[in-house]
This record gives structure tokens, C-alpha cells and sequence, in this order.
């Protein structure tokens, strides 16, 4: 199912009813998951490392890198899922309270097309 048919607390216990299956659980405390999500991140970045802005469209355009971009993506978001999960953080309501968050911090007609002032 894509993105607009799925919901995130259908994605936690997809990854939830994983662990359990395995006994996970007691590999899975916030430290652990923490970490876990820090290296997956950096093994997306792997992907980009050393490649110009102007080539990132290469990448996008090659099937098998996309494969490998995408797959680092949903390693990213599983544990991300399962930390949420064990930690009782709403991701939906956490999102929303840090976007209102950073609306206020970059206010859009200051911020707009611009990163800093």
C-alpha cells in the first residue's frame, strides 16, 4: 500500500509485530534504536557522498541506486518507527508541534528562498 492508503500507527505495528516475532524487544531500548537510526542515516549519506549537487538527478534516474537509496530510507524509517514506538512519542502530533515551532523561529517572509538572514 502507498503512503496515502497507509497510516503511521499501521507502519508501528508493522514493525512491532516484526520484532516481536523475532523476541527483539530486548535489543530494542532507546539507546540501541537511537544509534541504529544515526548509522542507518549515515549509510544514506554514503550514497551521496563525493556526488555534486548538479549529478544528484543521475542517481535519481538509475534503478539500481534509487534500490539501494530507497531500502537506507525504509531502514531509517523502521527504526525511527520503533523508537517512536517504545518511547510513546506521536509521530503525527510531534511533527505538528515542531513545525508550528519552526514556523515561528523562520518566519516564511523573512526565510523565504533564503537559509540565514
Amino acid at each position: 500500500m502507498a503512503d496515502g492508503q497507509t497510516t503511521l500507527s499501521e507502519m508501528k505495528k508493522l514493525m512491532a509485530d516484526f520484532v516481536a516475532e523475532r523476541n527483539w524487544e530486548q535489543f530494542h531500548d532507546p539507546k540501541n534504536l537511537s544509534a541504529c537510526i544515526a548509522i542507518e542515516a549515515a549509510e544514506l549519506m554514503e550514497h551521496f557522498q563525493w556526488t555534486h549537487s548538479d549529478a544528484l538527478g543521475e542517481i535519481k534516474s538509475d534503478a539500481a541506486k534509487m534500490g539501494e537509496v530507497t531500502e537506507e530510507v525504509a531502514d531509517v524509517f523502521a527504526y525511527l518507527l520503533s523508537f517512536a514506538t517504545i518511547m510513546n512519542i506521536d509521530l503525527s502530533e510531534a511533527l505538528r508541534d515542531k513545525m508550528v515551532k519552526n514556523a515561528k523561529k523562520y518566519p516564511a517572509d523573512k526565510y523565504y528562498g533564503k537559509f540565514r538572514l
